[in-house]
């Protein structure tokens, strides 16, 4: 991943090639080195086999919709994807979040919005890679996650977690024990607020339960606290956490 000054590599897998064009005349000037496709099954390719900081997909594809290239990218890339959609259904939404996407957008979009989503995912993915802040691992009961390769286990076994949910789930291990609310959680994963995980964090916190197998209604590892926030209850018997 590029650093910090760096250009960014974005892909954008879109049908629209006029939008291409204009996405990539308008943040080429910023730093935003973008290619493009314009097929679902050239999207699955090229998100999976060259080096990338972000990746613009669009819903409405031609060959498999976003939805599917979304489920191909995210079998073997943790790279920040950022869905494009025209759908007013919000489902349409929470799907893409639930299958892995990091943001999404409306395709009536500004341009300055889209600066600032790109901005954010790849802010969020840049300092949590590069932070040395907290120890390389980090084990509470039968979880462990290593900060310097990003890999979270389930009693020995490998979790396939999007970068937002490896962030969510380090987030709330540091803090086992202790309540946390939506606003506390947004300044520990990105650094500052972005209204876009506000709406969506509760998302990608029942995405991240279903990962990890955890009741709602008898949580071993996340509890809600109503109108409250979110805890891990998960090391309350260890001395790990």
């Amino acid at each position: 991943m590029s650093g910090f000054g760096a250009t960014t590599r974005v892909l954008m897998i879109d049908d629209d090639v006029k939008l291409c064009r204009l996405v990539k005349d308008y943040l080429a000037p910023f730093g935003f080195d973008v290619t493009s496709v314009n097929t679902g099954p050239e999207g699955v390719t090229a998100a999976t086999e060259r080096d990338l900081d972000v990746v613009l997909l669009d819903v409405m594809l031609p060959g498999i919709d976003g939805f599917e290239v979304l489920k191909q990218i995210r079998a073997s890339s943790t790279v920040p994807v950022v869905m494009l959609t025209s759908l007013g259904d919000e489902a349409d939404r929470i799907i893409g979040l639930e299958i892995g996407a990091d943001d999404y957008l409306p395709k009536t979009f500004s341009t300055r919005e889209l600066l600032a989503r790109l901005r954010a995912v790849t802010r969020r993915s840049q300092l949590n890679s590069n932070s040395q802040s907290d120890s390389d691992e980090v084990k509470c009961g039968d979880l462990e996650l290593s900060v310097a390769t990003r890999i979270a286990r389930q009693n020995g076994k490998r979790l396939e977690l999007t970068a937002l949910e490896f962030d969510l789930l380090h987030c709330l291990l540091r803090s086992s024990g202790r309540v946390l609310n939506r606003d506390q959680i947004l300044d520990e994963i990105a650094g500052r607020e972005y209204d876009v995980f506000d709406r969506s964090i509760d998302v990608h916190i029942s995405s991240l339960r279903k990962k990890l197998g955890d009741d709602f209604k008898s949580p071993r590892y996340i509890r809600t606290l109503r109108s409250v926030g979110y805890m891990f209850v998960g090391g309350e018997e260890s001395d790990q956490c």
